[in-house]
């Protein structure tokens, strides 16, 4: 089953980063948050990945072009420019590029790179922005078990803001930090079936939030897989400094087998 990664987006809350490289490129601990999410699927035996390309495309391009040599120890000949390496590294990856346009929002992304999932009944998606110690074949399990044409995964998130109640004398009766709203939001690691094709459009304009999953949810099509681990984007400056840090620590929660 294929992987489509979003990488299109220009990554605006993150501009200290972004400015020279695309979102899916910021790295935590010396590796970009791409290759982090890739392992995730990869842990799980998933590697035919699809990378929808926009804003600064030309990067990732390159990083992928140049992979081997980034992980590879070698000799070169200087007299001759024979070159002998020495694999070190153990990934078996398969990996498509392409480009889908600076401007296009998710759901086009999607459509225009259909083609590459041939004959595939089944199809995943997530972003380029976000890691979990998610289990991969668990969700698969999941969606296959509700019979409906898309899966994506929510997760509960801590509130912003601590909360306290108190009696009619304004004596304090509780004070709770990071309390866990009851709300789920997506987290993305969506699992289709080729049927949901159907629903977008290349126009660049079709946004995979707006109206494609919001027909699927009234025609029944779509469940939601209750993720009860951990899971972090990396929208912004201190999103990005956390995941480092957890992975200095060695409390990379994504990462963990």
């Amino acid at each position: 089953m294929k992987v489509i990664i979003m990488c299109g987006g220009k990554g605006t809350r993150l501009r200290e980063e972004t400015a020279v490289k695309p979102k899916p490129m910021v790295e935590i601990g010396g590796r970009p948050i791409l290759w982090h999410i890739m392992s995730i699927y990869a842990r799980f035996g998933f590697k035919d990945f699809i990378l929808p390309l926009g804003y600064k495309g030309e990067v990732i391009k390159q990083y992928f072009h140049d992979y081997t040599l980034r992980n590879t120890d070698f000799s070169v000949d200087l007299a001759t420019g024979d070159i002998v390496s020495y694999p070190t590294s153990t990934v078996d990856w398969r990996v498509t590029l392409c480009d889908t346009g600076a401007e296009t929002l998710k759901g086009a992304r999607i459509k225009r790179v259909a083609h590459y999932l041939e004959d595939d009944e089944q199809f995943m998606v997530t972003y380029g922005d976000g890691v979990a110690d998610i289990d991969i074949t668990q969700l698969l399990a999941f969606h296959n078990a509700q019979h409906c044409l898309g899966t994506f995964t929510g997760v509960r998130m801590p509130s912003r803001f601590g909360a306290v109640t108190c009696d009619d004398q304004g004596k304090i009766l509780s004070w709770e930090e990071k309390l866990m709203l009851n709300e789920y939001i997506n987290c993305g690691f969506f699992v289709f079936e080729r049927r949901f094709l159907d629903y977008l459009s290349t126009d660049e304009s079709c946004d995979l939030e707006k109206e494609p999953l919001t027909r699927l949810a009234q025609e029944g099509q779509l469940a939601m897989y209750r993720h009860q681990g951990h899971w972090q984007c990396m929208d912004t400056l201190r999103d990005s400094l956390l995941l480092n840090a957890l992975w200095d620590k060695g409390e990379a929660f994504w990462a963990k087998s």
